[in-house]
């Protein structure tokens, strides 16, 4: 991967060592000298274009194997059990940590545990509730049913 990276960056600059010097002062070597310029310049940036899409790509693959070695997601101890929107910035979560369940507000810069519940809430196993109504029609529509996933 690094030989393949390191030929994508050398490739621009092997393009301006291939292109004639401006010290040639032959009146025939003029008018080719225009074309391969123009050339030598669309070809760079060609070169240079896909060597930034390569380094996205590249960039993005990495990021993905960094976040597959990070801690799995069901080892978590603290779960999102629901939540509700309150306002256009404003929401109730409530969030299991072990046993408990805690009800926390969360605003724009602030994060207030509400409540402490004594006895947990059961919530229902019922994923067709807890997909939207729209979502729900779409996939209706789709001739998708949500059991076929599981």
């Amino acid at each position: 991967m690094k030989r393949f990276l390191w030929a994508l960056l050398a490739l621009p600059l092997s393009v301006l060592a291939v292109e004639p010097s401006a010290t040639a002062t032959a009146p025939v070597a003029a008018a080719p000298m225009v074309n391969s310029g123009v050339a030598g310049q669309l070809t760079q940036l060609v070169f240079g274009l896909l060597l930034v899409v390569g380094l996205i790509f590249f960039l993005a693959w990495l990021l993905r194997r960094v976040q597959q070695a990070g801690p799995a997601g069901k080892g978590q101890v603290i779960e999102l059990i629901g939540s509700r929107a309150l306002g256009p910035r404003d929401r109730l979560l409530l969030v299991q940590v072990g046993n408990e369940q805690i009800l926390l507000g969360l605003s724009p810069g602030t994060i207030t545990a509400l409540h402490v519940l004594k006895e947990p809430v059961e919530v229902p196993d019922n994923s067709e509730k807890a997909t939207p109504e729209f979502a729900q029609q779409l996939l209706k529509i789709l001739g998708k049913d949500q059991k076929d996933k599981k």
